[in-house]
C-alpha cells in the first residue's frame, strides 16, 4: 500500500523537550490512577462566576475564595467550619468536606450533602433554605420556582417541600410499573425522568411499564448461596418497555397522561415545555428509528395538538436535544439535529415552520450553553476548525454568523455567566497540559487564571503526535494517534497495540491532554510497543454519513479502516508485524474480537473486555439503531455473530467480563468460551465479580496489571 500523506495536527515530544530532568517511568499505577489523580494537570476546584460582578470563584481546601477578573483581589468568601456552626445551631446534619455550589445570586449559594438540599446566604452567615430527603431517595430535581424537589423511591415518584412536606405522586405496587426514572436505557439523550415546567406549576415524568419485558437473571455471588437479582433487559428484536408521560398538577395533586397513541412499542424524547406552561413537546420516534415527529401536545386535556415537523431516514434518526425557547421570544425554539449531514442548530416557530439554518458546514454542533444576556445569541461548542478541535463560539441567531471566542487550538469547555456576559474557558491540547482563560463573550480575552505546568515533565515519556490517514475510499481523512517508546531507534523493531472502540458515540483521538490517550498507553509504550489507535468511519463527531455508514454490517467497514490504520504501521519499517496486538472495551471487545478471528494472520494477541459477541443479544434501543431488528436484517446479525467465527481464531485471545454487566450482558462472553470448547479453539478467560461494564476504581489496575501481562506474555 503507497504510504499516506499524514498531516501532523498536534505532538508531544516529551523524550526530547526535558531529556535531562526526564528520568522517571510511570508505574503501573500510575500509569492507571495516577494519572488522572496524582499527576492530573493542575485544575481549579468549584469553578464559578459570581453573579452580578466581574469576581470568579474557587474551591481552595474548606475554604470558599472570590477572585477579581483582574486578579489583584482575593478574598475568602465562606469556610466550611462556618457553614457547619450554622448547621449545627440549625440542628442539621454537617458537611464532611466543602461541597461542590452553585450561585443563585451574588451572595445566596446552594449545594446538596448527601441528600439534603441547602441554600446559604455567605454573606449574613444565614441557612436560608434546608430541605431533608431520606437516604433511600434517588433521581432528585430541585426546582427553584417553588421550592419543590421531585425524587423517586423504588419504583414510585414524590415530591417535598421546604416544609418538609412529601406528596406521593405515585403509589405502584407493581415493581415492573416505574415512575419518575429515565426510559430506553438511557439512549436520545435522556438523562432522567422528571421534567418540572418553567413556573414550577406542574412536573412532567415519565411512567414506565417493563412488565412485558424479558427478566434478565443477574447473580450475586456476595451472598452464602449465590442469588439472583433480575433486570429487566430488552434484546434486539424482542418486546420493549412501554413508556407513558404523566403531567402532575401541583395545586390540583390531580395527573393526566399525554395521549401519544399507538403504537405503544415507541420512544418518547427530548421532553420540552413551553413558556407560558400551555402545552410540552415531545420528539416521538418510531420503534424502528427511522421516523421521528416532533408534537405538540395540550397539558391541561394531554389532548394531541399537532405535529409540527417529521424527520426521516432509510437508516436511523436519532433525536438527542429538547428544543430550547429563545428568552426573547416564546414563539420561537431551536432544534438540534444532524438531519443535512451534521448536527447543526435551526430556527422553528411553534407552527412549526423553519425560519432558518442556524449553523452551517462540515462540522458538528456538541453543545448549547446559554443565551446571551438580550437573547439574540447563543454561545455554543464545535469542532468547526478540525475534527478534533473543540471551541467556543458565540452564535447570532439570526444571521449564522459565527465569532470563535476561544483562541488556541485544543479541546475547550465553558463555564458561561448567568447573564451571559462572560465565560471561563477551560481547555487542554497536546502541548497545554489544562488552562483557564475569561473572555467576555464578544471575543474578548480578558485575563488567564491559570496555566497548568507538566505534571508529567520529570517522566519519560514516549514521543506522541496525531496525524491523519485516507480510508480505502480514497477521501476519508482518518484521524490516528501514534505513541512511541522513549529512547526509540528507527533501526530497530518494536511490537504494536492497536487500541480501539471503533462505534458510534465515541471519539478517541483527540487535541487534548495526552492526545486522549490513557496514561496506560503511555506506561506501554515504556515497555517497548509502539501504541497506536484510530478513529475509524463509525465514530463520533465526523458527521452522519461517517457514523452511518456501518448501517446493519457493524464491524465490516470499522476493520477495513483498522487494516488502513496496521498497513500504515507497516510503512513504518520499524514496527514487527508478526507481533500487532488489540484491546478494547465494549464495542472495542467487538471489534477486537472481529479483528481477531477475521484477520488472524495479523492479529497475533487481543484483549477484549466486555465484549458484544452477538448482536441479537444486545438491548433494543442501540442494537436495532444500527442494526435493525434481527428479522428485518439476518445477514447482518449472522455476518458479525461472532459465534461463527470462533474456528478463525488463531491467535491468544483473552475475554473479561464483570458478571454483574448490564449493559453488554455477561452471556456474551460466556457463549464464546462455550463455542470455543465446542469447536476445540483455545482461549483464555477472566471475570470480575460483581463489576458491571466496566472495572472502576482502584480494582482498574488489578485490570491492567491483567492486560499487561497477557500482552508481555504473548504478543
Amino acid at each position: 500500500m503507497k504510504k499516506a500523506l499524514i498531516i501532523i495536527i498536534g505532538f508531544i515530544l516529551f523524550a526530547t523537550q526535558l531529556a535531562v530532568s526526564q528520568t522517571k517511568y510511570l508505574t503501573i499505577d500510575e500509569a492507571v490512577v495516577g494519572v488522572w489523580r496524582e499527576l492530573y494537570p493542575e485544575y481549579i476546584r468549584g469553578l464559578a462566576l459570581r453573579p452580578d460582578s466581574k469576581e470568579f470563584t474557587k474551591i481552595v481546601k474548606d475554604t470558599l475564595i472570590s477572585v477579581s477578573f483582574d486578579l489583584k483581589k482575593e478574598k475568602t468568601l465562606i469556610s466550611l467550619d462556618e457553614i457547619n456552626s450554622v448547621l449545627k445551631l440549625e440542628g442539621k446534619d454537617e458537611c464532611s468536606y466543602f461541597p461542590g455550589c452553585e450561585w443563585l445570586d451574588k451572595n445566596t449559594i446552594r449545594f446538596y450533602e448527601t441528600n439534603n438540599l441547602i441554600e446559604f446566604d455567605i454573606i449574613n452567615k444565614e441557612l436560608k433554605k434546608y430541605i431533608k430527603l431520606g437516604e433511600s431517595a434517588e433521581n432528585s430535581d430541585y426546582c427553584s420556582s417553588n421550592s419543590m424537589i421531585a425524587f423517586t423511591m423504588d419504583n414510585n415518584l414524590s415530591l417535598i417541600g421546604a416544609d418538609g412536606q412529601v406528596k406521593q405522586i405515585s403509589s405502584e405496587r407493581n415493581k415492573d410499573i416505574i415512575y419518575g426514572q429515565t426510559v430506553a436505557r438511557n439512549e436520545f439523550g435522556i438523562e432522567k425522568g422528571t421534567f418540572w415546567s418553567p413556573q414550577g406549576n406542574y412536573l412532567a415524568f415519565y411512567r414506565k411499564d417493563e412488565s412485558m419485558v424479558t427478566d434478565y437473571p443477574i447473580v450475586n455471588t456476595d451472598k452464602r448461596v449465590a442469588e439472583v437479582e433480575p433486570i429487566k433487559y430488552c434484546m434486539a428484536g424482542m418486546t420493549s418497555e412501554e413508556v407513558t408521560l404523566g403531567i402532575y398538577d401541583v395545586k390540583s395533586e390531580k395527573i393526566i397522561y399525554i395521549e401519544t397513541g399507538e403504537p405503544k412499542e415507541q420512544f418518547l424524547t427530548n421532553i420540552a415545555w413551553s413558556p407560558d406552561e400551555k402545552f410540552i413537546y415531545i420528539a416521538v420516534l418510531n420503534r424502528e428509528q427511522n421516523h421521528m415527529k416532533f408534537n405538540q401536545y395540550d397539558i391541561k386535556t394531554g389532548k394531541f395538538v399537532k405535529t409540527l415537523f417529521e424527520e426521516k431516514h432509510d437508516k436511523y434518526v436519532e433525536p438527542l436535544y429538547p428544543a430550547r425557547f429563545l428568552p426573547s421570544d416564546p414563539t420561537k425554539f431551536i432544534w438540534q439535529t444532524r438531519k443535512d449531514g451534521y448536527s447543526h442548530l435551526y430556527l422553528y416557530d411553534t407552527e412549526g415552520n423553519q425560519i432558518s439554518q442556524i449553523t452551517k458546514g462540515n462540522f458538528e454542533v456538541q453543545e448549547i450553553y446559554a443565551f446571551t444576556a438580550d437573547g439574540k445569541d447563543i454561545i455554543i461548542k464545535a469542532n468547526k476548525e478540525t475534527p478534533i478541535d473543540f471551541d467556543i463560539y458565540r452564535v447570532n441567531i439570526a444571521s449564522g454568523a459565527m465569532i470563535r471566542i476561544t483562541r488556541e487550538s485544543g479541546n475547550h469547555n465553558a463555564v458561561v455567566s448567568a447573564d451571559g456576559a462572560y465565560i471561563i474557558d477551560n481547555f487542554s491540547s497536546t502541548s497545554v497540559p489544562n488552562k483557564y482563560v475569561i473572555y467576555d463573550t464578544k471575543g474578548k480575552e480578558i485575563n488567564t487564571i491559570l496555566t497548568a505546568s507538566n505534571p508529567l515533565a520529570d517522566y519519560k515519556l514516549g514521543s506522541m503526535k496525531i496525524g491523519t490517514l485516507k480510508a480505502n475510499d480514497g477521501v476519508t481523512d482518518l484521524y490516528y494517534r501514534i505513541i512511541l517508546p522513549p529512547d526509540f531507534d528507527e533501526s530497530k523493531k518494536y511490537p504494536a497495540i492497536v487500541y480501539v472502540y471503533g462505534g458510534p458515540h465515541a471519539q478517541l483521538v483527540t487535541n487534548d491532554w495526552l492526545g486522549g490517550a490513557s496514561g496506560w498507553d503511555y506506561y506501554m509504550a515504556q515497555q517497548g510497543y509502539i501504541m497506536f489507535t484510530l478513529d475509524n468511519r463509525g465514530s463520533s463527531n465526523r458527521g452522519f454519513d461517517f457514523e452511518n455508514i456501518i448501517h446493519r454490517n457493524l464491524g465490516v467497514i470499522e476493520c477495513q479502516d483498522q487494516l488502513t490504520g496496521v498497513e500504515y504501521l507497516k510503512s513504518l519499517g520499524y514496527v514487527d508485524m508478526d507481533r500487532i496486538g488489540v484491546h478494547g472495551w465494549s464495542y472495542g471487545g467487538f471489534m477486537t474480537t472481529t479483528l481477531m478471528t477475521d484477520h488472524a494472520d495479523i492479529f497475533k494477541v487481543g484483549v477484549a473486555g466486555g465484549p458484544v459477541i452477538n448482536w441479537e443479544f444486545y438491548e433494543i434501543m442501540y442494537g436495532e439503531r444500527y442494526m435493525d431488528m434481527p428479522q428485518e436484517n439476518p445477514d447482518g446479525y449472522k455476518n458479525s455473530n461472532l459465534l461463527n467465527k470462533t474456528e478463525k481464531l488463531t491467535g491468544r485471545l483473552m475475554l473479561i467480563h464483570g458478571t454483574s454487566d448490564p449493559v453488554v450482558v455477561w452471556q456474551h462472553s460466556l457463549n464464546f468460551v462455550q463455542k470455543c470448547v465446542e469447536n476445540k479453539v483455545l482461549l483464555d478467560y477472566f471475570v470480575y465479580p460483581g463489576h458491571e461494564h466496566n472495572v472502576r476504581g482502584y480494582d482498574r489496575i488489578h485490570l491492567m496489571r491483567i492486560v499487561t501481562r497477557y500482552f508481555e506474555e504473548n504478543l
